[in-house]
């Protein structure tokens, strides 16, 4: 059984270039905060709600996320925090969380109730989740 497409919920903070390359390269179901006039100045508790609401991995650069006191994990789809020092270092970190993370049997929200701090390092064999 082929996973389904990952259902992603990219905040302000992600480049559209990434996003860009998430949607054609990788086939991800991609909804940009920035594409959507009523969210682009929403605050971070609300695309943290909105992104379970929809059912969708939140992704971001925003360390404030991981603040299980602002952000609780058990309330969320899943938050992966990406952290790397230039922003071509991106591409290739998505390519691994697609194939570590979203690509396999049963993935659909694979860190639901939990957190991820990817960084340019980041491999699903040597890192497990934040929560």
């Amino acid at each position: 059984m082929v996973p389904e497409e990952p259902r992603i919920y990219a905040d302000a903070n992600i480049p559209a270039g990434l996003v860009a390359s998430m949607r054609q390269r990788l086939h991800w179901d991609v909804l940009f905060v920035l594409e959507h006039p009523d969210l682009r100045r929403a605050r971070d508790i609300q695309h943290f709600r909105l992104a379970r609401q929809l059912q969708r991995t939140l992704l971001t650069l925003d360390h404030d996320y991981l603040d299980d006191r602002l952000f609780p994990p058990e309330e969320g789809a899943g938050v992966i925090v990406m952290q790397v020092p230039y922003a071509r270092a991106l591409e290739p970190l998505i390519a691994r969380l697609d194939a570590g993370l979203f690509r396999v049997p049963g993935a659909v929200l694979p860190l639901e109730g939990r957190k991820l701090l990817a960084d340019m390092d980041w491999s699903p064999a040597v890192t497990t989740p934040l929560s």
